[in-house]
């Protein structure tokens, strides 16, 4: 067991748990609540935490950036199943080497693509129905698939 200069003590594992954060520190500064960090936890799409004497979870800056592309990838749109194999890479890695995930995130970006083409043709319809003032009698030429569209929830609209 190695130790820490000044501290005969304390191993490198144990030094690293202590420069580790809690799961309310995680929670801070990923903006992931901590009810979904342990639940990613216990769908093996993070790594299980390790523990202190004490049995807390304690996370790594590694453990943070993970959460950091969990939480990037949702905003695009991926499903979990879908990101898994990209949280297998590391950071840097070069993706013309996986060919299959060079394909699946080029038809994701499609697919984002599409979706912004279908917001853009009813922004353009709202836009010409500011413009005339009136929603008036009129067929409506919206072409885009509204399973395209991305799912948010119920918010109040202030007028």
């Amino acid at each position: 067991m190695r130790t820490i200069k000044g501290s005969d003590s304390m191993s490198l594992a144990e030094a690293d748990l202590a420069q580790g954060y809690s799961i309310k520190e995680t929670a801070e500064r990923t903006g992931m609540p901590e009810d979904t960090i342990r639940y990613y936890e216990k769908i093996g799409l993070l790594p299980r935490a390790k523990r202190k004497e004490n049995s807390h979870r304690i996370y790594s800056e590694s453990d943070l950036e993970m959460m950091q592309m969990i939480t990037c990838l949702k905003k695009t749109g991926m499903s979990l199943d879908d990101m898994r194999p990209y949280l297998h890479l590391s950071l840097d890695a070069d993706l013309s080497a996986y060919p299959e995930l060079q394909v699946m995130i080029l038809d994701h970006r499609q697919k984002i693509l599409e979706q912004i083409a279908s917001l853009q043709q009813i922004v353009d319809f709202i836009d010409v129905k500011i413009e005339q003032g009136n929603l008036g009698p009129q067929t409506c030429e919206l072409t885009g698939d509204r399973k395209q569209m991305p799912r948010r929830s119920k918010a109040k609209v202030k007028v």
